[in-house]
Formats: C-alpha cells, structure tokens, sequence
C-alpha cells in the first residue's frame, strides 16, 4: 500500500460513512465486471433522481407556497405564506452553504492529488487527537478546515488569472474595435 493510500485509509477510518463506502467499494472491486457496471449504473441513477428530485422541489417550493396561500381554508393559506416567507431565506441559505461545500469539494480533490499538501494537512489534523473524546471529532474538522483553505486558495489563484486575462485581453478587443 502506497503512503497515499494508507493516509486516505487512516482518514477515512475515523468517518463511518468513509469505511462503509470503502467496504463496499473493497466488495465491488471484487466482483465481476458486469456487477462492477450495474452497481455504478444502479449508484449514478439513484444520485442523480435523488439530486434533481431534491433540486426541483426547491425550485417549485415558493410555486406550492403560492398554490396553497391561494387556498380557501386558513391552514392552506397559512401554511403557503409560512412557505412563500421561508423560500427566500433558505435559498439564500444554500447558497453560502453551496459555495462552502464547492470549496470543500474543490479542495479536497486537490489535497488528495497532491501527496505532500495531504500529508501536511493529515498531520496537522492529528496533532489534537489526543484530546480525550474530541480528537476524533477535532481531526475530522481540522482535516475539512485544511481541505477548505486550500479550496478557497485555488479559488483565489484562479479568479486572478481570469480577472487578470480579462484585463489583458479586453483591453486588445476594444483597441481593435476603434479605429
């Protein structure tokens, strides 16, 4: 085993979904190429339904509110107004916590491409793990913090370059454009 499979191994040995996930992929990887298939099949169908069910009932929210705060009797109307009233706040809601989750996400996969910068961060995450009762907790943590700032850097690095492009080549467009 490869350092950076025994340090995404010890990582995800503290996060039950983490060692669910690799028992079940241990078991896939085992088995027929045609199993193989059908289970990612069968995973990216049920994901994507579950994602763009969830998606759109968010979207057609404030659309049932409406319908219900139209309703003759008061709990329909109360209720769809309750709805119309928490719509605005939760969308605002997902988007900080979508921005949050894309730089996490973004982070991560960079942090795991880059043997070093995963090493630094695991062991960083793990200098509190002997705090009784929290240092599992506290290294998930850390280990999702470092995972974030590095998100947020890229994230940086590159609206930079593309500010920094814009400027350059916007600048030729419009000398181009008069004459």
């Amino acid at each position: 085993m490869s350092w950076f499979e025994s340090a995404a191994a010890s990582r995800g040995a503290s996060d039950p979904a983490a060692s669910a996930i690799h028992r079940c992929a241990t078991w896939v990887a085992s088995e027929s190429l045609t199993k193989q298939t059908a289970v990612l099949v069968s995973i990216a169908l049920i994901m994507t339904v579950g994602v763009y069910g969830f998606v759109a009932a968010i979207v057609k929210l404030d659309d049932g509110g409406l319908a219900l705060s139209r309703r003759a009797d008061a709990f329909s109307r109360s209720l769809g107004r309750a709805i119309l009233a928490f719509a605005p706040m939760l969308m605002k809601l997902l988007t900080i916590v979508g921005t949050a989750a894309m730089f996490l996400v973004g982070g991560g996969i960079l942090v795991h491409g880059v043997p070093l910068l995963a090493h630094a961060i695991e062991t960083a995450a793990a200098s509190p793990g002997s705090l009784a009762g929290l240092g599992g907790v506290l290294k998930i943590l850390l280990a999702a913090i470092g995972d974030m700032i590095v998100g947020v850097v890229a994230g940086a690095l590159v609206l930079g370059a593309v500010l920094a492009a814009k400027r350059v080549f916007g600048k030729k467009r419009e000398s181009a454009a008069t004459p």
